[in-house]
């Protein structure tokens, strides 16, 4: 496949049991509703005279999975991705919630897809990329998500609903240790198009600009910013005006660097006590910080608000105390997907499996049915993953 272009697409979900059978008098009810009741025929006089530009705003505005439904009706429907028209209409349709794209430990080489709205996981095929490695999301911006191989070889992009897919060129510097990602969307740019940032511990970096489809080296790093930078290479970047948020120790503190000016900035900022597996996240233009507070054999999920004018973390929630509860006495390990104020968590350990979703503006904690994949009879492990917002129209 070309790159930038899109594939067929299937949303694959977990077989479902038959339906258990009705008692009689439940089907009586049903049927006696059915007769009172009658199904109204559409019109094909009046409905075939439904004008384009209407349907395609309708359409822009159906739930994902749905759309894909319906791009099996015909031909035209199917040929909706590719109108330039469609694609205003989803720029100026309300913003969906945010997707989770998630790699599983039992299946490296195959990703799980959770829509929050529906509650439900989708099992998508991405054939383009590579089955030899093992490819893992490290970022994502809009509807698009950056893999990165585990032998830090070769950069991906691709949009995992319409499998529009990219492989990026090589880069210029070889490095063998781990590298933080970050990816922002041009949005100033007429164009469109997006950048990619990778960093690693020594300071080395370079940027893809996908208008120019190369990488570049805008220089060395300020000697502002202490070296190495013990990167948490656990927490992805936090992108926010075109601006990329790392999480760093030794000193705690955040380092940053805008995309546009190419300026690397530090901040210190000294982490709450008693803190793991923490992760940054954003919410309406405002940092947030989620991690594990153990103290003793107590475990407790918390979220932070960075504080612009002292530069510090305040606590402005935590999970409920009766599932606080359920972690007491055990070894918990968290992993944190976040974007656009949803975040998805998935606390394990020998004893459990669990899987939460955070909503930051309403402060409404969720819990995700676990995830299983197609004709499998296990709940799996969450080990990493990227939150992405769908977007039918992004392309690679």
């Amino acid at each position: 496949m070309a790159a930038g272009k899109s594939g067929s697409f299937k949303m694959l979900e977990p077989c479902k049991p038959p339906p258990s059978k009705k008692p009689r008098k439940e089907r009586n009810q049903g049927k006696s509703l059915g007769t009172t009741s009658s199904t109204e025929v559409m019109q094909r006089e009046i409905w075939k005279e439904f004008p384009v530009d209407l349907f395609e705003a309708v359409i822009a505005r159906l739930p994902v999975a749905t759309f894909f439904r319906f791009r099996s009706v015909c031909q035209k429907w199917n040929s909706v991705l590719d109108s330039q028209s469609f694609s205003q209409h989803c720029a100026q349709a309300a913003q969906a919630n945010p997707w989770f794209y998630t790699i599983t430990c039992e299946n490296v080489n195959s990703g799980a897809m959770y829509d929050p709205s529906l509650k439900k996981w989708y099992y998508p095929t991405l054939s383009y990329l590579p089955t030899k490695a093992i490819v893992l999301p490290v970022a994502s911006s809009g509807g698009l998500l950056c893999f990165l191989d585990i032998c830090h070889r070769n950069f991906y992009v691709c949009n995992p609903l319409t499998q529009s897919f990219k492989e990026l060129p090589p880069r210029s510097v070889k490095v063998w240790s781990r590298v933080a990602v970050g990816m922002t969307l041009n949005s100033n740019a007429a164009s469109g198009g997006y950048k990619i940032l990778w960093v690693c511990c020594d300071g080395e970096h370079e940027v893809y600009d996908s208008l120019k489809n190369s990488w570049t080296r805008p220089g060395s790093m300020p000697s502002c910013i202490k070296l190495p930078l013990s990167l948490n290479f656990r927490s992805q970047a936090v992108s926010l005006g075109g601006t990329l948020y790392f999480m760093r120790s030794d000193p705690e503190g955040i380092v940053s660097y805008n995309m546009v000016t190419g300026v690397w900035k530090q901040s210190i900022i000294p982490a709450p006590h008693h803190l793991s597996d923490h992760t940054l996240a954003e919410c309406e233009g405002r940092i947030i910080l989620v991690g594990l507070l153990k103290k003793n054999a107590a475990t407790c999920v918390c979220i932070w608000e960075l504080q612009k004018m002292t530069l510090l973390w305040k606590e402005v929630d935590r999970m409920p105390n009766i599932w606080c509860l359920d972690l007491y006495g055990k070894h918990v390990r968290m992993t944190c997907l976040g974007n656009s104020g949803l975040l998805m968590l998935a606390l394990r350990s020998r004893q459990m499996n669990r899987l939460v979703t955070y909503n930051v503006a309403s402060r409404e904690w969720l819990k995700v049915p676990g995830c299983m994949v197609p004709r499998g009879r296990k709940r799996q492990w969450i080990a990493c993953g990227a939150a992405f917002s769908p977007c039918l129209t992004a392309t690679a």
